[in-house]
């Protein structure tokens, strides 16, 4: 009847800390329920802690009766259950302390996560408008180009087809200059020539012209010549016939 009785409350026992361990199994753990067993075994072991010396003699278990004998164990579950409570309720309030703590130093943190998030999102802010700024200039410099770019193509054209006319005349030009320089080139040495023929008949001519002077010279000479000789030949005759008469 004592194993019975033994037994008894060792499995209510732990059926209680089964009972317990589900309602607080979100909140203790395993070790922390084992530590409980254990400082609950130890309260058992030492009866300073809960016991005086009249509940000693009030609790004990020798020569009781089976009822009497499942009062003390019951009692002695519910003081067990009381002080698991107890020691629940401390570990409780220390971890909801922990967790006040822990939500306290989160909301500064996430009080100063705010304003870093205020200021990161004034210079997004600031950063968004500059980039938009940015991206009309260069929308603005872009159509500025293009039509700088659209531009320069037209005068490019102009420009390529005008140099290509000049350049063409230019070759034309070119071609007729050289044409004109051999035909001067040409003209030139005909006319060299014709001079050359021309000095020649001149000198020829101014030859003759001397040769016919000289014998004019010779003629006028051999006339003169020839009256002197006749003039000279009649004057004698001429005296004679006048002094006759």
């Amino acid at each position: 009847m004592k194993k019975e009785a033994k037994n008894k409350p060792k499995s209510w026992f732990k059926n209680v800390l089964s009972n317990q361990h589900q309602i607080h199994q979100s909140n203790v753990e395993e070790p922390a329920t084992q530590e409980i067993m254990e400082e609950q075994m130890s309260i058992e072991d030492n009866p300073k802690t809960s016991d005086s010396p009249s509940n000693k003699q009030l609790f004990t278990k020798d020569n009781q009766d089976k009822v009497s004998l499942d009062l003390i164990v019951s009692l002695e579950n519910l003081l067990n259950d009381r002080q698991l409570v107890l020691y629940n309720n401390k570990d409780l309030e220390s971890q909801l302390n922990t967790a006040n703590e822990t939500i306290s130093r989160l909301k500064h943190d996430l009080n100063k996560k705010e304003l870093l998030l205020e200021d990161k999102n004034q210079e997004i802010s600031l950063l968004e408008s500059n980039i938009t700024n940015k991206q009309m200039s260069y929308d603005q410099l872009l159509e500025d180009y293009k039509d700088y770019q659209y531009t320069t193509k037209n005068e490019y054209e102009k420009i390529s087809n005008q140099l290509e006319k000049e350049t063409n005349k230019y070759i034309k030009l070119n071609e007729e200059s050289k044409n004109s320089q051999y035909e001067s080139l040409l003209k030139i040495k005909d006319l060299e020539e014709k001079v050359r023929n021309l000095e020649i008949e001149n000198q020829e001519y101014t030859e003759q012209y001397q040769k016919v002077l000289d014998e004019k010279d010779d003629l006028m000479r051999t006339i003169n010549d020839f009256t002197e000789r006749m003039a000279m030949s009649f004057s004698p005759k001429s005296s004679t016939s006048a002094q006759s008469e």
